[in-house]
């Protein structure tokens, strides 16, 4: 009769992403426990951001005839070979997450890695799926999310994907049908449309984008409507095989988030060669029995935590216990998770001298055809927070810019929201070329409590260059004016 493997070390890490990272030199003469159940190194590194971005370049490129011809330069992009794009992403990915699981593993004495689901029996205990059992002093949820599957019959079917399995394809597929409006499917569109796919996106309501400020969500929506072709107002009812790939049956999506039928009772039916479903993530509180073990959810079951990352239990922290990134944040961002990370790291090491997690202005950018990016407040939620009289806005088109002219841009805008009475910045939003490099001025500004005059007047800008127009959208708003010229 086999005996219970016991371990009881000095910390225990529910997940090998951004909870990776904890394992600092404080952690060295004690003992360490790392339990991931599927590829080392999380959402980010194999599934995510990098392997994303590394597919969003090539699309740029091939894109770039249509740009050329603006400018008077004639180019064309003869072929696209996707295995060996995808054989350059994932040679690189792969061998760093199998280096990272076998550092762990194999070269240091003081880890233990468990390679596999694994379920919570109390605040600081969990039990693996072949019976180990883990009783720590402090441990860390760091389980991250997955991927929302709708329940759709058919949703089953090899030729429909998610973000986790739709990079690895073998061949380039003809024509894309995209489930879902948020950043995940804006990419993936961006993305096979600029490789030369066709692509149709379902989405359920009018704009693509809807959590961004409304004037940018409304552009976007536009200018993807003519990169690839945007059914909005649309839900999936059913996928079902036709041919070599699939056949899906599309109805009318009701105003209250029901299925109505087109007013003549008829469907439409689009084929494709696959499917991706992308209409959300959940995170893994459930994967790790958060529940079960007497933890407090969010209605949308990321784990609660307070300020310092303590897991809650009965609205009280649970001492030893942590959660980070997307298993409790509201913010599925990479950055927020290693953040969160540094701050549980310092809170793990230094129990007596707690820091608190930041989590505003948070930035964030969509890397599709045009690039989007944001951060703080939009338009809207400013009005709401502090009245409609308070709030001014500027708009500024790329092509008002000098370099904008050297462009020939027509759709790339950036745009600030501040507080007339002070000049504080509350939100910036970004549209067009470089938008994740242009919105960190502001998200700088706000972060450090610059107002939007002496942010614009008060050090020197480069011209003609682009960020130029962060300075014009500055100089727009209708705030106080400092002494700086």
């Amino acid at each position: 009769m086999s005996r219970t493997r016991i371990i009881a070390p000095d910390l225990a890490i529910i997940g090998s992403g951004s909870g990776n990272s904890l394992v600092t030199p404080f952690w060295d003469d004690k003992r360490v426990v790392i339990a991931e159940r599927g590829v080392f190194g999380g959402t980010c590194l194999n599934v995510g951001c990098i392997p994303t971005k590394m597919y969003v370049r090539p699309a740029a490129l091939a894109r770039g005839p249509e740009e050329a011809a603006r400018l008077g330069v004639t180019q064309r992009t003869e072929a696209v070979d996707w295995p060996g794009i995808r054989d350059r992403v994932f040679s690189r990915i792969d061998a760093i997450s199998e280096a990272g699981e076998r550092y762990r593993a194999e070269e240091l004495d003081h880890v233990d890695l468990i390679s596999q689901g694994v379920r919570l029996t109390g605040p600081r205990s969990f039990t693996a799926d072949d019976g180990t059992r883990v009783e720590a002093e402090q441990l860390v949820i760091a389980a991250g999310s997955r991927p929302v599957i709708p329940d759709i019959p058919g949703i089953d079917l090899p030729q429909v994907h998610t973000s986790d399995t739709v990079m690895r394809l073998d061949e380039q597929p003809r024509r894309v049908l995209i489930i879902g409006g948020g950043y995940i499917a804006c990419e993936f569109a961006g993305i096979f449309s600029g490789l030369g796919s066709e692509v149709v996106q379902v989405v359920r309501g009018e704009r693509l984008l809807r959590g961004l400020d409304a004037e940018i969500s409304e552009r976007f929506t536009a200018e993807a409507a003519r990169r690839w072709e945007v059914r909005p107002g649309r839900l999936v009812r059913a996928i079902e095989t036709g041919g070599t790939g699939v056949v899906a049956e599309l109805v009318h999506a009701g105003e209250a988030g029901g299925v109505a039928e087109t007013g003549t009772g008829e469907t439409e039916r689009i084929a494709a060669d696959i499917v991706l479903v992308a209409v959300g993530r959940i995170p893994n509180s459930d994967l790790v029995g958060a529940a079960e073990a007497g933890l407090d959810l969010h209605p949308d079951g990321r784990i609660a935590v307070d300020a310092f990352q303590r897991v809650l239990s009965g609205g009280e922290p649970v001492p030893g216990l942590y959660a980070l990134g997307d298993v409790s944040s509201p913010h599925q961002l990479k950055h927020v998770a290693n953040h969160e990370a540094r701050v549980v790291a310092h809170n793990l090491e230094h129990p007596g001298d707690l820091r608190e997690s930041r989590l505003e202005p948070v930035p964030a950018a969509v890397f599709s055809d045009p690039e989007l990016a944001a951060a703080g407040l939009t338009e809207a939620e400013a009005v709401e927070a502090i009245g409609a009289e308070h709030v001014t806005a500027k708009t500024q088109r790329y092509g008002d810019t000098a370099y904008g002219w050297a462009m020939e841009d027509s759709t790339g805008v950036f745009k600030v929201v501040a507080d007339r009475r002070d000049g504080r910045i509350l939100g910036a939003h970004a549209m067009g070329y470089q938008a994740s490099n242009l919105i960190q001025i502001a998200v700088m500004a706000m972060s450090f409590g610059i107002d939007a005059h002496a942010a614009a007047r008060g050090q020197y800008w480069i011209h003609p260059a682009l960020m130029e127009v962060v300075e014009n959208a500055l100089l727009g708003l209708e705030v106080p004016r400092g002494s700086a010229l």
